[in-house]
């Protein structure tokens, strides 16, 4: 068969003309700094999620580590506390936790959303448990009623790492609304891009300022912004040059200029568009590759949830077929791929925790035999068909 010319790959950027229209805004004001995009970016997204504060920087991995920042330091949590994840996850999660000198601790996922099993997640609980992160993955949400029950009862925190789902609902509640504090990513690849990004979002105000003051080196949250300064009296004015270069707090600087403000303003607002096309491709996949649902899983959306599809997720459910030679064949046939998030078998992993990955059996079939290729809306219905196609090829010469 013919290959494909231009690889279907996992993710797309949307530069719209309201993108280019934004950005060139942003150039001509000659101001690149914290300004009206973010603001509008972070008030708009936050209200997406039924939440009150957002708080934009360069990366969601960045706002999972600030979150985890904000609740040692409001509540105490002394080093070598113990924050429970799923043991399918992006690395980012497992590397956060470490450089808090806090301790991750897996928890097993369930075999058809992939995301954390919270018959699992309790087994898992101590005395030095702090927070559960619940991850939501692939687009679609955790498990979160349970999840939230599990950590009120044992007063743990909850910290929701949504990089990979948005907008999307579990029972008619926004992702992103349940947990403390929750964390996006509008990084390449992702439901919405700025090329680099992330959010943290929260209810609590005393979060929000510290969140803000840790993006930038722990800054005193009397001036967080060039416009902290203006339009104040002249006591109120004496107060903030006393106190603007004052800082409360070991700190970064996770700061993300006016321009992907301006992206991610665009695509916020374009955001049925990316979604609705996002979902006819993965509608067009799921019915095509229903025929071949004796040899591979397909997503399994669970009926108290939306599905976002970020990505679209298999794994290979027949022992007669090799993941490397399905993968090998997409591949070669331009068809891009991902592993579905292996964390407990990476070599970093090992090096600290040791070789635990016969200890989550759900993960380990999904080390072992799965992958996801992209469901983008950018996937024309020619690719859609080409990629059936292959997947045809594939499995006529399995018996």
């Amino acid at each position: 068969m013919d290959i494909i010319k231009e690889q279907i790959g996992v993710g797309t950027a949307n530069i719209s003309p309201r993108a280019k229209q934004y950005v060139n805004d942003v150039l001509n004001s000659g101001r690149l700094s914290y300004g009206k995009y973010l603001q509008n970016f972070e008030k708009k997204f936050a209200a997406a999620h039924d939440m009150k504060y957002a708080v934009m920087m360069n990366s969601g991995t960045s706002a999972l580590r600030l979150a985890l920042a904000c609740l040692k330091e409001v509540h105490g949590w002394a080093d070598g506390s113990e924050i429970i994840l799923p043991a399918i996850t992006f690395i980012s999660d497992y590397n956060v936790i470490v450089d808090q000198g806090l301790k991750p601790v897996f928890a097993d996922v369930d075999n058809y959303s992939y995301n954390l099993d919270s018959k699992e997640l309790e087994k898992k609980i101590t005395k030095k448990t702090k927070a559960i992160m619940a991850v939501h993955l692939f687009g679609q949400p955790a498990d979160m009623k349970p999840i939230m029950q599990i950590a009120a009862k044992h007063n743990l925190k909850v910290i929701e790492d949504s990089c990979e789902t948005m907008f999307v609902s579990y029972d008619g509640q926004k992702v992103g609304s349940f947990g403390d504090i929750s964390c996006f990513s509008t990084y390449v690849a992702h439901l919405l891009t700025s090329g680099v990004g992330g959010l943290a979002l929260t209810n609590n105000p005393d979060y929000a300022v510290i969140l803000r003051s840790l993006m930038n080196h722990g800054r005193d949250s009397i001036y967080l912004s060039i416009d902290d300064d203006k339009d104040l009296s002249k006591e109120e004015l004496t107060n903030v040059v006393a106190r603007r270069f004052s800082f409360v707090r070991p700190g970064y600087s996770f700061r993300v200029t006016e321009m992907e403000g301006a992206l991610a303003l665009a695509q916020l607002e374009e955001k049925d568009v990316i979604l609705k096309g996002r979902a006819e491709c993965a509608a067009y996949y799921m019915l095509q590759l229903s025929q071949f649902a004796n040899f591979i899983q397909l997503p399994c959306i669970q009926p108290n949830r939306e599905h976002a599809y970020m990505m679209f997720p298999l794994v290979i459910k027949d022992d007669k077929i090799a993941k490397k030679d399905l993968v090998m064949f997409l591949e070669e046939h331009n068809i891009e791929t991902r592993d579905m998030l292996p964390i407990i078998n990476q070599p970093v992993v090992k090096k600290g925790l040791g070789d635990i990955e016969n200890q989550y059996p759900v993960a380990k079939w999904i080390n072992n035999n799965g992958f996801y290729i992209g469901s983008h809306e950018k996937i024309t219905q020619e690719e859609r068909e080409y990629a059936i196609s292959v997947f045809k090829e594939f499995f006529k010469n399995v018996k």
